[in-house]
């Protein structure tokens, strides 16, 4: 049997992304791959993206890789209320001033898309890694969207089985062909109720996929400290905290 990790959205939380490799190290689990958005929210990008390049971990641009590598403008987002847009901004601001020019260049390196196969005996498993769709690294995608989007995802990407992050929401949908969709949630910024570190471990022996969602905890108030510490808002410790804040 093949095992392979599969996490993302980090968002600079560092404490949270140690306890995820400790976790998948504890498990014995060699082969590590990241889905992107390093960056924002938490004050550790830089310490993030060094140690995603230290271990090698090969890893997908996600949005905010993107914004932060090309110094790309930020819109606000109709579902996002006013504090939350007025914090989404100097958040990233933040970022884009902290983030070292050698980390940027890092980060507008990453793949877009990367497409895994792993043969066990006479079997052949297509995986197919995403940020957030095909075509976009900022297409939300839930659980509750329509099975025939993720069908056509699979038979356009020929895979048996699409990984993505983005949302910060994890789940598994298998469909009648046995092939798989799944989101392996949020490391660094669950919108989960329980706002655990969230990632997926992949099983694969010669007959089936079996993806389990794993979530744990991690020093939430090393985390929330930083924040509170750092120039980003406070918004976002009060968000890992499951607690409203004003930023007036």
């Amino acid at each position: 049997m093949i095992q392979i990790a599969v996490f993302s959205d980090v968002h600079g939380n560092l404490p949270a992304l140690d306890a995820v490799l400790n976790d998948i190290e504890q498990r014995g689990i060699r082969q590590k791959f990241c889905l992107g958005d390093l960056v924002d929210f938490a004050p550790w990008g830089n310490e993030v993206i060094e140690k995603i390049k230290s271990l090698n971990i090969p890893c997908l641009l996600g949005n905010h890789d993107e914004r932060i590598a090309f110094d790309l403008p930020v819109f606000p987002l109709s579902k996002h209320s006013e504090e939350e847009t007025e914090a989404r901004f100097i958040a990233i601001d933040h970022s884009k001033k902290y983030i070292t020019e050698e980390n940027k260049n890092f980060l507008a390196e990453l793949p877009f898309h990367l497409k895994l196969n792993y043969k066990i005996g006479n079997k052949h498993w297509n995986i197919q890694l995403l940020h957030s769709g095909l075509e976009s690294n900022d297409t939300y995608l839930y659980e509750s969207e329509n099975d025939a989007v993720f069908m056509n995802m699979l038979e356009d990407s020929k895979a048996d089985l699409i990984v993505m992050g983005h949302t910060h929401l994890s789940f598994k949908k298998q469909f009648e062909n046995r092939k798989w969709a799944v989101n392996c949630g949020s490391v660094g910024r669950s919108k989960e109720e329980n706002r655990l570190a969230s990632y997926l471990i992949l099983r694969l022996d010669e007959e089936q996929i079996f993806p389990e969602i794993i979530q744990i905890a991690y020093p939430l108030e090393e985390t929330v400290r930083g924040i509170e510490e750092s120039n980003i808002p406070d918004y976002y410790s009060a968000f890992l905290k499951n607690e409203k804040v004003s930023l007036l």
